[in-house]
């Protein structure tokens, strides 16, 4: 089951980041043009892809011990979630975070969890297969232009994209 899971994880989230890229730099043409003259943007335009798109919308564990977060109290056995995407869209850690930026350093976002025996075990992969995609789109097309409407899944866990029909030039 846990080969499984890690089956569908990758590749779900991955082709939702993918889909993602593309919407965000059809709606942000300036930003496409900044990755193709500069295509050593391409690492922080990976991560700010995930960032801004944060494919899987949040994560809830159980608390293992008392605590406290921000001045709220947390108890042992209580339900937290972590929603990526106002985590990663958070003005106290982020400048302009609701700007795309394909050149935001720092750029500490928690789309891959934030860390410790939780963290992604597929984030390099994902990582590398982002950066793949990007290097082949920057080679091959001047301009992304979206050719219809885009038809989102329906869910609570992912930020997934169902059908999303594009033009490359």
């Amino acid at each position: 089951l846990f080969l499984i899971l890690l089956t569908a994880a990758g590749n779900e989230t991955s082709r939702t980041a993918f889909s993602h890229a593309v919407v965000e730099f059809a709606n942000h043409p300036d930003e496409w043009q900044r990755l193709r003259e500069h295509p050593e943007l391409i690492r922080s335009a990976v991560e700010e892809i995930v960032r801004y798109s944060s494919p899987v919308l949040y994560f809830r564990r159980n608390a293992v011990e008392d605590l406290d977060i921000a001045g709220h109290h947390v108890s042992a056995g209580d339900i937290v979630a972590l929603w990526y995407a106002s985590a990663n869209r958070d003005p106290a850690v982020f400048d302009d975070p609701d700007r795309f930026d394909i050149g935001r350093d720092p750029n500490p976002h928690v789309s891959f969890g934030g860390g410790g025996p939780h963290f992604c075990l597929g984030a390099s992969l994902a990582r590398l297969e982002i950066r793949v995609l990007l290097e082949t789109l920057v080679e091959r097309y001047e301009h992304i232009e979206l050719a219809g409407p885009i038809e989102r899944m329906r869910s609570n866990f992912l930020h997934g994209i169902k059908h999303l029909p594009v033009v490359l030039r």
